[in-house]
């Protein structure tokens, strides 16, 4: 492997550190999606960091960032833009709206309704908008970066399954550890750090580690490994619904990208077991147990632990 493309990553990855204290495991798993050209859902309670890493990636890349705020009174075309009438010569105009940037921080993503959420389906598969008959191709790199509180659940809308297919990564913060939370109160406010974070990497440079990702190699062994677990949710007892063909294609480029930032050129079986959890458990719908749906994310991280667990490693 190239040793610049291990330095450019690295790069990026102390970069987003300077601001993301004791969190090295989640930056490393929002490069990987960066790198996958996927798409993550960051979900944790209240107070946690989702919005400064989100921020805090932006702000490492020379690209353009749009921040939305989702609300319960958004519409499509706040997100997609609008066509308007251009009096000058009686034409209409289209004015893009901030999904076009490269990196789209999606605030609050389960507080629109699903009408305005389906607004970001075409944008994050097929990497295009169509507003009035026509197509408008979105910048590259894109990535769209939504965060969502599991916890409260009033004024919020359960993001439907079609939506958290298009999410690569599923990607949970957690609590920092304690000599972190001390370099955190001590610090007071990140915005500051944020604001004078500069870029390492540029829109070539991402596009070029992008294509980097393709070259890794995968074993057919490793790759059965993969489709077996994948085809593994879709026969368990307790899932509902098992895991798209969608699912496993994210799943080999995940890999491929996890490899790519652990500095090989091929994928083990140990990047398929690490990369199973975020890029699964989202996308499957676990046989509800009841009614409290704040338990629904640790249900299905733990039915894809227990695939993984009785699904055979490769020799």
């Amino acid at each position: 492997m190239d040793e610049q493309v291990s330095v450019k990553i690295q790069r990026l990855l102390d970069n987003i550190e300077l601001v993301v204290y004791g969190k090295h495991e989640v930056v490393k798993l929002c490069v990987i999606g960066l790198l996958a050209r996927g798409h993550i859902l960051i979900e944790d309670v209240p107070g946690i960091g989702k919005t400064t890493i989100a921020q805090a990636i932006a702000r490492s890349l020379d690209c353009s960032f749009n921040r939305i705020q989702f609300t319960s009174d958004m519409l499509p075309s706040d997100i997609l833009g609008v066509s308007m009438l251009d009096p000058k010569n009686n034409t209409f105009e289209f004015r893009k709206g901030p999904i076009f940037a490269s990196i789209v921080l999606a605030d609050e993503i389960n507080r629109t309704p699903p009408k305005t959420q389906s607004a970001l389906l075409e944008a994050m598969s097929e990497f295009q908008i169509s507003a009035d008959g026509t197509t408008h191709a979105l910048p590259q790199p894109f990535m769209v970066l939504a965060t969502q509180n599991p916890i409260e659940h009033e004024g919020t809308y359960v993001l439907p399954e079609s939506q958290l297919d298009r999410f690569s990564l599923r990607v949970e913060m957690g609590y920092p550890p304690a000599k972190d939370e001390i370099r955190i109160m001590r610090r007071r406010d990140p915005l500051k750090v944020i604001h004078d974070l500069k870029p390492v990497l540029t829109v070539p440079d991402i596009l070029a580690l992008q294509d980097c990702v393709g070259d890794i190699a995968v074993d057919d062994s490793v790759a059965n490994y993969m489709l077996k677990i994948v085809q593994g949710t879709r026969s368990h007892e307790q899932v509902q619904l098992g895991a798209s063909p969608r699912s496993s294609l994210s799943y080999f480029e995940v890999c491929q990208a996890k490899a790519l930032v652990d500095g090989r050129d091929y994928v083990t079986p140990g990047d398929v077991k690490e990369m199973a959890v975020p890029v699964l458990s989202h996308r499957i719908l676990v046989k509800s147990r009841g009614a409290d749906l704040s338990i629904a994310p640790q249900e299905r991280a733990r039915v894809v632990r227990e695939i993984v667990a009785n699904t055979d490693v490769p020799v």
